[in-house]
């Protein structure tokens, strides 16, 4: 019988460690999931934009408003294609997507952000510097010229 008392000390500190692992992977799995960057206002960096790319957040679309000979030689990797000189057709797009236009010029493409919002599109955000803004920081492109 002399055991007994350590025999529940035992029982105790065995007891606790299972209650403390039990709170401890509670609070883990209740924890608020990070979330990822948001779009901030009507101009983005190209690194805003391809920290959200990297983040894996499909909703968002980028629209190229260049030529389509420029667009077909390098573009940003999954780039839309819409030229600004086309009349201007609103995508199929949920009116609350988050959309970033790039073009040739600043002006340009703000002219071009400009239509979207006009259509009632709530998201728009002008990338500065472009595609070669993006190509700055290494973000990827595709199309005919991609590699130089």
């Amino acid at each position: 019988m002399a055991n007994q008392p350590n025999q529940n000390n035992s029982l105790d500190r065995a007891s606790g460690q299972v209650i403390d692992q039990v709170k401890s992977a509670k609070a883990a799995v209740t924890a608020p999931l990070p979330s990822p960057p948001a779009m901030n206002g009507q101009q983005s960096t190209p690194k805003e934009l391809l920290s959200r790319l990297q983040w894996g957040e499909p909703a968002l679309t980028i629209i190229d408003t260049r030529s389509r000979e420029a667009f077909n030689e390098q573009r940003i990797t999954g780039a839309v294609s819409m030229p600004k000189h086309e009349a201007f057709i609103a995508p199929d797009l949920e009116l609350n997507r988050d959309i970033y236009v790039y073009g040739d010029s600043p002006e340009g493409t703000a002219e071009s952000a400009h239509q979207f919002r006009q259509a009632g599109y709530t998201n728009v955000a002008e990338l500065t510097g472009g595609l070669s803004g993006w190509k700055q920081i290494s973000g990827p492109v595709e199309g005919a010229y991609a590699l130089s």
